[in-house]
């Protein structure tokens, strides 16, 4: 395959890795005369109806990747599809990998370690808050350049291949290294920002001590370590470790989300104290060298994202021009929508709707369309933080106007729990799910709106939640009643009831 030209510009080199549906090589951008990395995704191996869903969810994180902005993190430069094969092409990193810089410099030097997880801090700051969840945060995934700073690779990767209806796998196993596996991700639960917290206590760990705290010949050996096992401290094994280290690693392997550090900004600031002063590095590929040459993440910007920059609200223009702006502006954002332009639409939206407000009136039937449109558009394109006080809002009215059991209602508040559930809040989301469960249930007997999925969808992501907060009894007895109905429903072969049963295997098996 060396020589294949891609999308017609990117001339593959050499592979550099492999893995059960895809290759990473090394190539030339023969337009702009520069070094890339292309990643080549085969949807082909993915059976039935699932290979389409890859294809759309890979463009959807390609997009939501190209958000974060941030030095720690590699840069995404194209994405598409080249015949049988989806490709993303991204900055071509020198340096060498951390699994290999560890075994290059064994034992692992403490300060090294604290300076490789405060970088890595700083990048997951960035990451979690556009919201993405890294998902396989491990030393492979991560490079160390000649200057020592840390470029995580892989970012939104993992998440193609774990859609919510079904896993994109041909086994079903959980997606990611059993290894650096959360307890909740391993289980099947609902990932967050915790997830990648325990990752990089895992990461952490193997670093102070060189080797990761739980092994075993066999997945679900790993996975019982994972689930019931404490980790023999650091300390016992390199006494010159610093007691607060020790137990930022501990908490950061907590097995229940809730008794882990609340953000990688937060294990940032414990780490900090622990950093090396001012000085000469050592050498190349030192990855204190950033803190000797200081650097550190935005803490202003670790909770929210920078927000687009809305144009100024117009003055009041004539009256019949007003209608005139809009009509054209919702011409440009089915085009743009119908292009795949996303972002663009997102913020057109967001300029026009101050103009069509000022027109029409807040709650007239026009702004209320582009309101709904908006927030729709906010999530399809990730942007989960800024769609949530939207939808709160569209949901409050509507209920307020038309009941509570209202459809449009029930489904605003559906999409509410959705954003919760990508913003790394768990228990919100749980509540939330759980208070419309009734309604939807209600719907379906009463035949008002005949169809099941939508509940059987609330329960799955019920169990999930269950799992993710640490309640496996509870996750397991939903999920066991939810398969009876799943089969019920769709028959044993649907993608659901198998992805519960397998879920139910693991649970069944750490339970015995």
């Amino acid at each position: 395959m060396s020589g294949r030209l891609i999308s017609g510009r990117y001339e593959l080199s050499q592979q550099i890795g492999q893995g059960g549906m895809g290759q990473v090589w090394t190539a030339y951008d023969q337009r702009l005369d520069r070094r890339v990395a292309v990643k080549l995704l085969r949807p082909d191996r993915v059976a039935g109806g699932e290979a389409e869903e890859l294809r759309r969810r890979f463009v959807r994180e390609c997009r939501v990747t190209a958000q974060v902005d941030h030095p720690g993190l590699v840069t995404v430069h194209d994405a598409g599809s080249d015949g049988d094969d989806l490709f993303l092409v991204m900055q071509h990193v020198d340096g060498t990998d951390l699994a290999d810089h560890i075994e290059r410099h064994k034992p692992y030097p403490w300060p090294w370690a604290v300076a490789v997880a405060a970088q890595l801090c700083a990048v997951l700051c960035a990451v979690h808050a556009v919201p993405i969840v890294h998902r396989d945060l491990k030393p492979r995934n991560v490079m160390v350049k000649p200057d020592g700073t840390l470029t995580v690779l892989d970012l939104g990767v993992a998440s193609v291949m774990d859609t919510d209806t079904t896993r994109l796998t041909h086994t079903g196993s959980p997606i990611g290294s059993p290894a650096y596996m959360a307890p909740e991700q391993a289980m099947g639960g609902a990932v967050g920002p915790y997830t990648d917290l325990y990752a990089l206590g895992i990461l952490l760990y193997e670093l102070l001590s060189g080797n990761v705290p739980f092994d075993g010949a066999t997945v679900l050996g790993v996975l019982h370590s994972h689930l019931y096992e404490a980790p023999i401290p650091v300390r016992s094994k390199r006494p010159e470790i610093p007691e607060p280290l020790e137990a930022l690693v501990n908490r950061l392997l907590a097995k229940e989300p809730g008794d882990r550090p609340d953000s990688a900004q937060e294990v940032y600031e414990a780490l900090a104290p622990l950093l090396p002063a001012r000085g000469i590095p050592t050498g190349m590929l030192d990855p204190t060298r950033p803190f000797l040459r200081p650097g550190a993440p935005w803490p202003d910007r670790a909770g929210t994202p920078t927000p687009v920059p809305v144009p100024p609200r117009p003055t009041a223009p004539p009256s019949a021009a007003v209608p005139s702006q809009v009509a054209r502006a919702v011409d440009d954002v089915k085009r743009l929508l119908g292009e795949g332009r996303v972002t663009q639409a997102v913020d057109l939206l967001g300029a026009i709707l101050p103009t069509a407000e000022a027109q029409h009136g807040p709650r007239s039937t026009v702004v209320r369309t582009l309101r709904k449109q908006y927030a729709a558009t906010l999530m399809d394109d990730g942007q989960y933080r800024r769609a949530l006080p939207e939808l709160r809002r569209l949901a409050d009215e509507r209920s307020a106007e038309a009941g509570q059991a209202d459809p449009a209602s029930l489904q605003f508040r559906y999409e509410m729990a959705q954003c919760l559930e990508q913003l790394g809040e768990p228990a919100a989301a749980l509540a939330e799910y759980r208070s419309l469960l009734p309604f939807y249930e209600n719907q379906y007997v009463a035949s008002t709106v005949g169809d099941p999925g939508t509940a059987l969808e609330l329960r799955r992501r019920i169990g999930q939640l269950l799992l993710a907060l640490g309640d496996r009894a509870g996750a397991h007895d939903t999920l066991a009643r939810l398969l009876y109905d799943a089969e019920r429903v769709h028959g044993p072969g649907h993608p659901l009831p198998g992805e519960i049963r397998r879920t139910l295997h693991w649970l069944g098996q750490v339970r015995g």
